[in-house]
């Protein structure tokens, strides 16, 4: 398994890919991007220019310059009330997103919400 946040200290629920902040009027300032190598790459809200769902491709988000796609199964699934991971990120609720590793992919059902790769390059504005 990836390693997760301390709850105490950011305040969010563990929904095991990603991390929700527990009050409706909490805004994360950052969103951590972190690979199963245990890259992270931490993205300012603040930066974002635009997000982007497609069923085929995932979440991509465009932001200072790069380009972020988070790939996966489920990601625009209601998870439970009122909490669907894409909805979720166009609030700016999400500090964390991690990349599942392959025993947890297969070992996850068909209907849940999973991140199977993050990935991100730089493009020019």
């Amino acid at each position: 398994a990836g390693s997760r946040p301390d709850d105490a200290i950011c305040d969010s629920d563990d929904l095991g890919f990603f991390g929700v902040l527990r009050g409706t009027a909490e805004r994360a300032v950052m969103l951590e991007l972190r690979r199963k190598t245990g890259t992270i790459l931490a993205v300012g809200y603040s930066w974002m220019e635009r997000m982007e769902f497609d069923p085929s491709n995932g979440i991509t988000l465009y932001a200072g310059g790069m380009e972020s796609v988070i790939a996966g199964r489920n990601l625009n699934e209601e998870i439970r009330p009122q909490v669907r991971l894409f909805e979720c990120l166009t609030r700016h609720r999400v500090p964390w997103i991690r990349e599942a590793d392959e025993d947890e992919v297969m070992k996850s059902p068909e209907t849940a919400t999973i991140i199977e790769e993050i990935r991100w390059k730089s493009f020019k504005r």
